[in-house]
């Protein structure tokens, strides 16, 4: 098996399918653009549902990229050995071109040739899915497997929660059955029966078969065209590459541990993760050149969540200054990660001035759950027990770790329901989940008139701005929904009612000339030459879609937009505020005419 650094098979596996004829293609950003359907980028194929429910990509039919995901199901879990709350997730795509066998052949090649990664093929197990009432066990995957040289023993059959993507099968889009690949990291030979429930088994692939697309009435309906979407887990595979038993060691951790366990005053290998992790989490979240700052909703709400995660962390560990620590911290991660993610660099100043002010701002959030913790404790003196729930709303409303209420109950000789804590949780994760498996729809995820029309005027409100505050205003991000637009921008100061007034009256100038809004396609640089903007250009591939609206705004942009600007209606401005340091929000809707 070969060692080697995280920038190494970042670049040895697209290298791998590149040769198989797949086209590179750069990660998309983790917040998604004009995307409210999620809150973040959770996994590869996301930016690319469009084109795998048909819609043909610039790049062709097979592609392959690193793509940048956060999950948020995984917070709770990261201070294990192999839990992330970001990280980088390694896939090839084809649409509409190969399927399982050739999927399957390329994972057994780039694994197990020495050539390649060099794994042992006496450590590879993999599971397949079996089946349920309405479909079919797929024996086919289980073949290629065999055929490959996996031995049937090793070859496991799981239900749709385990093999099926997304797990079990509820959420709407582009999904089917997919085959995991699992290496056995035990310190003995492993058995030769594959026992997927054996946590020494860490999955390290995900190859899934997307044959079908499901509404939102529940139904399936066959995909216009057989996809293949594989993630491979970047981190884990390092760590097992390089002999090691936990993430948090591999290259690209080293620094920031190393820190850590020098300003820490006592030693807790749990705390001393989830610290690394969300201040690695945080910064790029900040780093992403979405717009997201803390805040008590959605993406902001995730991002103030994790910060004050990572200070209660540095608080166990007894690092005096928390706000130092993840600061010095994002600096590490910055540099670590800038060559491969150029935005992180561009927004340092962005990143470090809020996690400081953030982690200012937790010690005021503290004094007043310290209130709240106090009266609990007036509650459960006639008992010995704080009650689950309260336990979850302290968790919850005030960002306090389950723990932190268990050691200052044990102070005051009380104990924590934990079952009750528990099941406040799970009925948390389950009204979460199910409003995640609803969003989930990827792309422009509602393609109703109003939000295309919506999408449309950001475009038109973009050139307004630079028309009335200067060539510096440039787009950070937006968020639009059928009911309003939210548009960030770079510009230093608030906007006065007569500036406002300005850049209203020229959008609605601009509807009224009934504009054509064409499309071409066109490499980056002829896109530049044509005037064309974008928002994430350093992450565009080779070719991309230009749409003008007349000759007044030209922007690389995904679609769809409206045919002609009377379509749009009338442009108000409901709203304009800060969204972070040097970053502008406004607030928009459309009106009939």
């Amino acid at each position: 098996m070969n060692e080697m650094s995280s920038g190494e098979l970042r670049e040895k596996y697209q290298k791998f399918f590149m040769g198989k004829g797949h086209a590179r293609i750069p990660s998309g950003p983790l917040v998604p653009e004009n995307d409210p359907s999620v809150l973040f980028t959770t996994a590869g194929m996301h930016p690319l549902v469009p084109f795998l429910k048909g819609q043909e990509h610039l790049k062709g039919k097979r592609l392959t990229n690193v793509q940048i995901c956060l999950r948020t199901t995984d917070i709770d879990a990261v201070g294990d050995g192999t839990h992330n709350t970001v990280f980088e997730m390694l896939g090839n795509w084809s649409l509409g071109d190969y399927f399982k066998q050739e999927s399957i052949a390329y994972s057994w090649e780039f694994l197990t040739s020495d050539a390649w990664l060099g794994f042992d093929k006496e450590k590879l197990a993999v599971s397949v899915f079996g089946g349920d009432e309405s479909r079919a066990k797929d024996e086919e995957s289980a073949r290629y497997w065999r055929d490959a040289g996996m031995p049937t023993e090793r070859i496991a059959y799981l239900d749709i929660q385990e093999n099926w993507w997304p797990a079990g099968g509820q959420a709407e889009g582009p999904q089917g059955p997919d085959t995991e690949i699992f290496y056995w990291t035990g310190e003995e030979e492993p058995p030769q029966v594959f026992d997927p429930t054996d946590d020494r088994w860490v999955e390290i692939w995900n190859n899934v078969f997307m044959q079908y697309d499901r509404d939102e009435e529940g139904n399936f309906s066959d995909l216009a065209q057989q996809n293949v979407d594989t993630g491979m887990g970047l981190e884990r595979v390092v760590m097992v590459l390089n002999g090691l038993n936990n993430v948090y060691e591999i290259d690209s951790y080293r620094a920031l541990m190393d820190m850590i366990r020098n300003l820490s005053a006592r030693t807790d290998k749990k705390q001393s993760r989830i610290l690394a992790d969300h201040i690695k989490a945080a910064t790029f979240i900040l780093g992403d050149g979405g717009g997201v700052t803390p805040g008590n909703t959605e993406q902001g709400y995730v991002l103030r969540r994790l910060i004050r995660r990572a200070v209660r962390a540095a608080g166990q560990l007894e690092i005096d200054d928390a706000s130092r620590v993840l600061k010095e911290g994002a600096v590490m991660m910055i540099d670590e990660f800038a060559n491969a993610y150029p935005t992180l660099a561009d927004n340092r100043s962005l990143v470090l001035d809020e996690l400081g002010k953030e982690a200012e701002k937790f010690k005021e959030t503290l004094a007043e759950g310290l209130k709240h913790f106090e009266a609990l404790l007036n509650q459960s003196m006639a008992g010995d027990t704080i009650d689950g729930n309260s336990a979850f709303k302290l968790y919850e409303t005030y960002g306090w770790p389950i723990e932190l209420t268990q050691e200052m109950a044990a102070e005051h000789k009380l104990a924590v329901d934990m079952g009750g804590f528990e099941k406040a949780v799970k009925r948390h994760q389950n009204i979460s989940r199910k409003g995640a498996d609803k969003k989930f729809k990827g792309g422009l995820a509602d393609h109703s008139d109003e939000s295309i029309k919506l999408h449309t005027a950001t475009h038109l409100l973009h050139q307004a701005l630079r028309d009335i505050l200067g060539d510096g205003v440039l787009q950070k991000g937006s968020n639009i929904t059928p009911e309003r637009l939210r548009f960030d921008f770079s510009y230093s100061r608030k906007l006065t009612a007569d500036q406002l007034k300005q850049v209203e009256d020229m959008v609605n100038y601009q509807i009224d000339r009934n504009l054509a809004v064409t499309k071409q396609a066109a490499s980056v640089a002829e896109a530049k030459e044509m005037g064309a903007r974008g928002l994430f250009e350093d992450k565009y591939g080779d070719k991309v879609n230009v749409y003008s609206i007349g000759e007044y705004s030209r922007e690389i942009c995904g679609g769809p937009h409206a045919a002609a600007t009377k379509e749009l209606g009338k442009f108000k401005i409901t709203r304009e505020e800060s969204a972070g340091a040097g970053i502008r929000r406004i607030k928009a809707v459309l009106k009939p005419v």
